[in-house]
């Protein structure tokens, strides 16, 4: 732990100019002794001394820290989201939206106290039910139903949302509509595609829709004027997050979908120098495919009912058409309101645009690494993918599942890791999943449907989790080893973050957290109150967090959680080790006192 004292450092600046080295060396022996029993004497920290001092987690088991609490957030903030804050929006410039990307509280803003559930909040629906009804109590936004009931988005009857499946580019549902896109994209049958991105995702129908098809979507929407369609489609259980293509980058690495999809999403493709279409270009597989129905697709029939001309939307399907070809795609396929175009497998056609001094867009120089992807801006050129990476195409791609065991062959791009390492972990969480299912065998019931692993290497724990109703979002630290391609190869799901900030998603969102030692790994970054309340706020009413770290942090973190209104239990850990354990705790449901 570091600590500095302000008038020792006077003293010791003074001195070097008039003491003596033997003076000197005696002050200084002294401030060391004195300061070695600063960071020794854990016994007289306290809870709320934490942000005083330079490490966040150096908090003992004492009476104080038993005696933690936090108070309830004002009920106004039942659906707060730090980082996408429509209270803050005013801040922030209009241009591309900007404004809608995150930008979190300083450390001075950020709120110490506990988001509480709307009133007359109820236990989510279980899977699979809710992926057609949930509760109103739970997501109360009306906007989104009176706007959105005629394209069958949603509709509210008695006590409920109901989720018919409509969207406005398939008035006929959406299973009629995956049902002619799996005609013109027949790898979405045969376990070729398994992983896909929806930007503008509505309500989630079509990512919900291909979860019976075995095809696992990340469904991305921002915190817009539509009320929470995020936290309609986790409601829903179907895996989404708020994100938005602004200025910065995606959270995801590159090459990492085998499919992207847009349903008149209303993204301008071929504006700003194309820079959205090239995000999308950088997070798909070679080979992946890429789907647009809406504007201006099928122009010739639809361009009466877009409040515009059949010549500006020929010209528009033209620039797109060109771009498109400029990045490698091709057109795949195209049937009514439906055209798919696929990225280039191999490299052969971004050699030829490199021997073309004049194209656009140009080829991104050695200096932009294609995986980072947080905070980072978007640029006007095309990521090339490493002509090192042989087996990293869609085709070459082992097919679901065998995918999901097979060694991807980035697992070598990560420093120190090989096909040896990945075989070990994924034998070992196996062992550990085995463990947690005794210890809460709520894990494999319709209790838990949305899981997020907080901190992991390879989604070792969602691969051993696979056979259950559930789905797991695999979180990479950004400032960990890269190893999300790898999660990604496997046919998982994703992002990158840093728990230092808030994550990008709704209060409530998530049936199970599952931490593996991150607060050992980041105690010299990020204070583990906030990153504590953050687990509250996306936790469920309910939910549950398997907290797996150091014998030294334990008591700490139990402390805390107590403070949550959680209730724990600590554990043995699978191999009953003295240096480790496990918290097993659950999230109570209580309601504002406001509300009483």
């Amino acid at each position: 732990m570091k600590y500095k004292d302000e008038k020792y450092e006077k003293a010791e600046r003074g001195s070097t100019k008039i003491l003596p080295r033997t003076v000197l060396l005696i002050l200084l022996c002294g401030l060391s002794f004195y300061l070695g029993g600063l960071c020794c004497g854990k016994d007289k920290l306290q809870v709320n001394d934490v942000a005083k001092t330079g490490s966040s987690l150096d908090v003992d088991n004492s009476p104080q820290a038993n005696s933690v609490s936090f108070p309830e957030c004002s009920s106004d903030y039942q659906d707060y989201t730090p980082c996408t804050d429509p209270r803050k929006w005013k801040k922030y410039g209009t241009h591309r939206l900007t404004f809608m990307e995150r930008h979190c509280p300083p450390v001075f803003d950020r709120k110490q106290c506990l988001v509480p559930p709307p009133n007359g909040y109820k236990s989510p629906i279980r899977w699979p039910k809710s992926k057609n009804e949930c509760w109103y109590r739970n997501v109360p936004y009306d906007w989104i139903n009176k706007q959105k009931s005629n394209q069958h988005w949603l509709k509210k009857e008695g006590e409920k949302f109901i989720f018919p499946g409509g969207g406005t580019m398939f008035p006929n549902g959406v299973s009629a509509y995956v049902d002619l896109m799996q005609d013109l994209i027949p790898e979405m049958k045969d376990g070729t595609i398994r992983t896909a991105i929806d930007t503008g995702c509505g309500v989630a129908s079509w990512g919900g829709d291909l979860l019976d098809r075995g095809i696992l979507t990340v469904s991305l929407a921002p915190r817009d004027n539509h009320e929470a369609q995020v936290q309609f489609a986790l409601e829903r259980g179907i895996p989404a997050i708020l994100g938005i293509i602004s200025t910065q980058r995606l959270p995801f690495p590159s090459n990492s979908f085998d499919m992207a999809h847009c349903s008149r999403c209303l993204i301008p493709w071929t504006e700003f120098g194309g820079v959205y279409l090239l995000e999308i270009h950088r997070i798909l597989r070679p080979g992946g495919f890429w789907v647009l129905s809406g504007p201006p697709v099928n122009y010739e029939n639809r361009w009466k009912g877009w409040d515009t001309t059949v010549e500006d939307q020929r010209s528009n399907y033209e620039k797109l058409q060109d771009l498109l070809s400029s990045m490698c795609f091709k057109l795949y396929a195209k049937k009514d309101d439906i055209a798919v175009w696929q990225k280039s497998p191999d490299n052969m056609c971004y050699n030829k645009l490199s021997n073309d001094p004049d194209a656009y867009p140009p080829k991104c120089d050695d200096s932009l690494e294609p995986d980072s992807a947080w905070y980072t801006p978007l640029r006007p050129c095309v990521v090339v993918p490493s002509p090192k990476l042989k087996k990293t195409d869609l085709e070459s791609t082992p097919k679901w599942p065998e995918r999901l065991h097979s060694t991807p062959e980035r697992v070598s791009d990560v420093r120190g890791r090989n096909g040896g390492v990945f075989k070990r972990d994924s034998s070992k969480w196996k062992t550990r999943a085995k463990h947690y299912k005794k210890l809460l065998p709520a894990i494999g019931s319709d209790k838990i449907r949305n899981v997020m692993d907080m901190n992991t290497a390879y989604g070792g724990l969602a691969a051993a989790l696979v056979d259950d109703p559930l789905w797991v979002m695999n979180v990479v630290s950004s400032y960990a080893a890269n190893t999300l391609p790898v999660v990604f190869d496997r046919g998982l799901i994703g992002t990158y973050h840093d728990w230092c900030e808030a994550f990008s998603t709704y209060p409530r969102t998530y049936d199970l957290l599952h931490v593996d030692g991150l607060f050992t790994s980041e105690s010299q970054r990020c204070e583990m109150k906030y990153v504590m309340l953050e687990m509250d706020r996306i936790l469920r009413p309910n939910g549950y967090a398997i907290i797996r770290e150091s014998s030294y942090f334990a008591d700490t973190i139990a402390s805390v959680a107590k403070g949550l209104r959680w209730s724990c239990h600590k554990e043995q850990t699978e191999s009953e080790s003295e240096n480790e354990k496990l918290l097993v705790c659950q999230k109570k449901l209580w309601y504002s006192s406001e509300t009483k």
